[in-house]
């Protein structure tokens, strides 16, 4: 199975911490240019989704979201979760923290390429 989104050691070592901070969490990839576009972390019922998001995965037993348009702008990549020092300046939940979630985008093969588009026609 291809996951479109993966996360590191370390950023599923704070996921844990969040999740015993504020229980139910579940990530979004912002929109936005160049390093505008994060993936935020929220408290269940802090952000509402709707019929236009997608899940695209889960990461550390984590739900992780997109918008529609969001999703097929990264079709053709796969998003490493990791985190780096220093605060994101946003209003994720591991503000404050001294660290932040960020996403690293890996193009796919043309092998994964295929067996992604047989994995979601079936």
């Amino acid at each position: 199975m291809i996951e479109r989104v993966i996360a590191t050691e370390a950023a599923c070592a704070l996921i844990e911490r969040l999740r015993q901070q504020h229980g139910k969490i579940f990530f979004y990839q912002s929109h936005g240019c160049c390093e505008g576009s994060v993936p935020m972390c929220f408290a269940e019922g802090e952000m509402g989704l709707n019929s236009e998001d997608v899940q695209l995965g889960a990461i550390g037993g984590v739900p992780f979201y997109a918008s529609r348009g969001q999703s097929d702008y990264l079709q053709g990549l796969q998003l490493t979760i990791d985190v780096v020092p220093g605060d994101g300046g946003t209003f994720s939940l591991e503000e404050g923290s001294g660290q932040h979630f960020v996403a690293r985008l890996r193009l796919w093969t043309d092998d994964e390429a295929r067996a992604l588009q047989a994995q979601q026609a079936g």
